[in-house]
């Protein structure tokens, strides 16, 4: 995973993230068998944006919400779009395990984990992964958790440039 954040030229091109967030919840549906899943999903931009690069940060994400909302009847992952500070973020959120806000620093590290693995199962380099396709497109990445209350995870792109010019 790491090596497709990795350093070669980015392939920028208008990417509806509506379209690759509707293929990665079709497979993660696939992933979450019989599980009760309510998929929220608002009105995404389109964006200038490498596509393979960010469908593994989507995949990373909501695979995050579906692996962390396992013990719930009912869980609810959200995506959408809203404004932080006078700029336009993208939010990924679920009513998971969430985890402590006091490793937040450590959250997007290679290897951290922040559950025990019979709880969940992982390497730990999915949010490292995240970060780093944040970074090379010129964004920012940050989440707001509380255990047992879920966690949101806010990204944003470089929006200068970033926003595809049709938003249809």
């Amino acid at each position: 995973m790491l090596a497709l954040a990795g350093n070669k030229d980015l392939n920028l091109c208008a990417t509806g993230l509506n379209e690759i967030v509707e293929e990665v919840i079709s497979d993660r549906l696939a992933e979450a068998g019989q599980r009760q899943i309510e998929w929220r999903v608002g009105e995404l931009p389109r964006v200038q944006c490498d596509r393979p690069l960010m469908k593994q940060l989507l995949v990373n994400l909501l695979g995050n919400c579906v692996k962390y909302t396992g013990a719930r009847d009912q869980a609810i992952i959200e995506i959408g779009q809203t404004m932080v500070d006078g700029q336009p973020a993208i939010f990924v959120r679920d009513n998971g395990a969430g985890l402590n806000m006091n490793s937040a620093g450590k959250l997007f590290s290679v290897f951290q984990r922040f559950h025990r693995q019979e709880e969940f199962k992982g390497s730990g380099i999915g949010l490292a992964t995240v970060y780093r396709i944040i970074q090379r497109h010129g964004g920012h990445i940050w989440a707001i958790s509380e255990p047992e209350k879920g966690a949101t995870f806010y990204f944003t792109l470089r929006w200068a440039g970033a926003l595809a010019a049709s938003t249809a």
